[in-house]
Order: structure tokens, then C-alpha cells, then sequence
């Protein structure tokens, strides 16, 4: 018997508002692991961007970049 079919069998024996609880707790716990996915990505989005993001130094000089032998 899996955890599911033990949950389903211990659940039907409860009062309906006990078992509306423990629907409330298993959808919260859902919440919560779907949460803990976004910020996992978020984190290895950030990390991307922060090996990256090293590059940039903040200034911008537009005369250097048109003065590329490409562009001439």
C-alpha cells in the first residue's frame, strides 16, 4: 500500500472538518515545496547573473565603441 492509498484510508474515517484540515495541510505543504522551486531558480538565476555580471564595470563610453576597426 502506498503512503497515498494509507493517507486516502486513515482519512475517511475523520469528521469532515478534520478532514478538510488535513486537505488545507496537504496543500500547504505543496505550496510550500513549490515555493522552495522558485526560489531554488532564483538562486541559480542570480548566480548566473552574478558570474557575469562581473564584466560590466558601470561606464559606458560610446566614442571607444564606434571607434571599432570593424565599424570604420
Amino acid at each position: 500500500m502506498t503512503i497515498a492509498e494509507r493517507i486516502y484510508q486513515q482519512s475517511r474515517d475523520l469528521p469532515e472538518a478534520q478532514a478538510q484540515s488535513v486537505l488545507d495541510f496537504i496543500e500547504f505543504l505543496r505550496e510550500k515545496l513549490r515555493r522552495n522551486k522558485v526560489r531554488q531558480q532564483e538562486a541559480a538565476d542570480m548566480s548566473e547573473f552574478d558570474q557575469f555580471g562581473t564584466v560590466y564595470d558601470g561606464t559606458f563610453d560610446r566614442d571607444a565603441c564606434y571607434d571599432r576597426p570593424v565599424l570604420r
